[in-house]
């Protein structure tokens, strides 16, 4: 391999000086412009100049602004994936509506699933809804002294899916006597067993996610399983939190499952 010695290498304001000992024409010296004028820093073994030096430092900031805002701050609550979350309720629009009731379980569910929330509604079938599917699923649950056998219909809309109990004490009472109203034959005026009607709706809510196996979902399949947030809608399901604690929880099911209020339990024990 070939050497080179220091001797063989020059600089240009060594050949300028060498030309200028000689009696040639000098050759003017302008001040050098570019990166290598700028104010010098370093970082680690790089250096960096002041343009770097100011590109380098608004990363870092943007770093620990993004930083700052993952870490979690005490009292508040942090949703890193998406959340199965079912909403309960005795109405659900467009199927089902007498008031802002079934417009928040009709509008509020396909928002958190556009969010990236596996979402489920829960409420009564009332009418023979055309859209929605027999799911040839059954249950039979406890409600007071005797035991009825409930079904589930389904169908997925909007990114959610929406669940519907079929009995009789639903489709038969509201459709087929009254002509759709849901609460009472008339304003003002309740159906007497309105307690026995929806504490079956809050049961047979609580078998529906351990039963369904729901497909339609591109991001999500099977059961919603037990490890899910119920938000109960007013006071039609007040004592699905209840039933969950005394029923299910206290045989080691639903240990991580999560109940919200929503909007007014209180009336319930006025």
């Amino acid at each position: 391999m070939a050497t080179v010695s220091a001797s063989h290498f020059a600089t240009r304001s060594s050949a300028v000086s060498s030309h200028g000992a000689s009696g040639s024409k000098s050759v003017p010296q302008f001040p050098q412009v570019g990166m290598r004028n700028r104010p010098v820093t370093h970082s680690g073994l790089r250096s960096l100049n002041s343009l770097d030096g100011a590109v380098y430092k608004k990363k870092v900031e943007a770093r620990q602004v993004k930083k700052a805002a993952m870490s979690p701050v005490p009292g508040q609550i942090v949703c890193r994936k998406g959340m199965p979350i079912i909403f309960v309720g005795a109405e659900v629009g467009p199927w089902s509506k007498t008031g802002g009731l079934g417009d928040v379980l009709g509008g509020l569910p396909p928002a958190l699933a556009a969010r990236g929330h596996r979402v489920m509604t829960i409420s009564p079938r009332y009418d023979q809804y055309k859209d929605a599917w027999d799911t040839s699923v059954l249950v039979e649950v406890p409600v007071g002294n005797s035991v009825e056998t409930v079904r589930f219909f389904h169908c997925y809309k909007r990114g959610v899916d929406r669940v519907f109990v079929d009995h009789p004490l639903f489709l038969e009472k509201v459709w087929g006597e009254t002509g759709s109203k849901i609460y009472g034959p008339r304003v003002g005026l309740d159906y007497k067993d309105n307690q026995l009607r929806f504490s079956l709706l809050c049961l047979a809510a609580l078998e529906a996610p351990r039963v369904l196996n729901l497909i339609s979902n591109k991001d999500f399949s099977g059961p919603y399983g037990e490890d899910v947030v119920f938000v109960a809608n007013d006071w039609h399901t007040a004592l699905l939190p209840c039933y969950m604690k005394s029923i299910y929880q206290s045989k080691g099911m639903y240990k991580n499952a999560k109940v919200v209020g929503f909007p007014s339990f209180a009336s319930c024990f006025m």
